[in-house]
């Protein structure tokens, strides 16, 4: 029998925080992390602003990482290094007391961030900051760890991607505890103009905070959003064995590739309906027992009118009994790191019985009619839960976790 995974910790930098409570908390009450650009100077672009971790984050980080180290890392491999310290910390585990062979790190990332918005980059360090390995290694030599340490990138969907290759490892056997997470941020000059050249992005710049207002009649693009997220995963039977809290199963998953275009969705969610039904047949559930959805809910229009699709397909007329929600109108879209973000905010509805918000709701689309759980957190209680991740190239996951 395939071994049970579990999310023992979670570690989480974002716009909205610096630790697990401070980000659920305000989360929770509906918070925009979205302002102003202050990383450069955004003049002459036709998008000013993001959701960025506060700049706090600089002297909280360095109570998780060593001063030399931190020198050979970008800004945004120090985020995910402290997220991930962050979430071995919440988990209680000693890796002196276990076997580190079997003890591995997988990180989804896009960039390192070493772009014209990074400081402090010299010769000495510009290799070591743009290693796309650099995350999982930092954090396999944190701990010493011996089993696998890489990196996966499949866009947008690369830390959910990292989520279920970790829950692979557990379930046939090949480890015993897995770090799993992203990290991202493009907040910079050459990517905010890129992705306004594609059309792609919002440029509702007054106010920042209206800007991500996923499946609304007037999105006009997603928000560019920074941060981390870290998960240690486990099998249940080493969970149970340390006495280790557990958050929530990951009871399954489904990552595909849809084979259709660089930047567009299958047309009509075709590929995001089929990943999200094999997630469920990979773990055992029945559509009829999701009780909540964290929608992928970028705030596009092609994304958020084809998730909606997806959702009518694969659950019928119960669709518009499940709650769906984004977390994007708050965080913006982090990239990267955006499907280990989303899991965590998932694991924590699961755990506390809250649905998130899906803010700025207030100009419904009439071709988009589910319950997105408008502006206001909802008491609930969830048993099962899907975490939508689709990016650019057709990649698509989904996490199904359950209580």
């Amino acid at each position: 029998m395939p071994e049970e995974v579990v999310i023992t910790g979670m570690g989480m930098i974002s716009s909205l925080g610096l630790s697990i409570e401070e980000n659920w908390r305000n989360i929770c009450e509906g918070k925009s992390g979205v302002q102003r650009i202050t990383l450069f100077d955004p003049s002459g672009c036709a998008t000013q602003i993001a959701a960025q971790v506060p700049p706090e984050f600089e002297e909280v980080s360095k109570t998780w990482i060593r001063k030399r180290a931190a020198g050979q890392m970008t800004r945004v491999t120090r985020m995910c290094v402290t997220a991930a310290k962050m979430a071995v910390a919440d988990s209680g585990i000693h890796f002196d007391t276990v076997d580190k062979s079997r003890c591995s790190v997988i990180m989804g990332v896009v960039s390192t961030g070493n772009s014209t918005a990074e400081r402090d980059t010299t010769l000495q360090n510009t290799v070591l900051k743009s290693m796309t390995n650099s995350m999982a290694a930092w954090i396999s030599l944190e701990y010493q760890l011996t089993g696998p340490a890489f990196s996966v990138n499949t866009a947008c969907a690369s830390s959910a991607y990292a989520i279920a290759l970790g829950c692979d490892m557990i379930r046939n056997q090949k480890a015993d505890v897995v770090i799993v997470g992203g990290a991202d941020s493009i907040i910079n000059r050459e990517e905010i103009q890129g992705f306004n050249a594609l059309y792609a992005i919002s440029v509702a710049n007054d106010p920042p905070e209206s800007a991500s207002k996923p499946f609304s009649f007037d999105r006009d693009g997603f928000v560019i959003g920074e941060g981390a997220g870290v998960l240690v995963l486990e099998s249940r039977k080493n969970a149970i064995n340390r006495k280790a809290h557990i958050y929530a199963h990951i009871a399954g998953y489904a990552i595909t590739s849809e084979g259709y275009n660089i930047m567009a969705p299958m047309t009509g969610g075709e590929g995001m309906s089929n990943t999200m039904r094999l997630a469920l047949e990979d773990a055992g559930i029945s559509p009829e027992d999701v009780d909540y959805i964290n929608a992928h809910g970028t705030s596009t229009e092609l994304n958020d009118r084809y998730e909606t699709m997806a959702i009518k397909t694969l659950f019928g007329k119960r669709a518009f009994q499940i709650p769906v929600s984004s977390s994007k109108s708050m965080l913006g879209h982090t990239i990267g790191a955006a499907g280990a973000i989303e899991a965590i905010i998932t694991a924590l509805s699961l755990q506390n019985g809250i649905i998130p918000p899906t803010i700025n709701y207030q100009n419904p689309d009439p071709d988009l009619d589910l319950d997105y759980v408008p502006n206001i957190a909802r008491p609930k209680n969830i048993r099962v839960a899907l975490s939508n991740s689709f990016g650019f190239g057709g990649h698509n996951a989904t996490i199904v976790l359950k209580k």
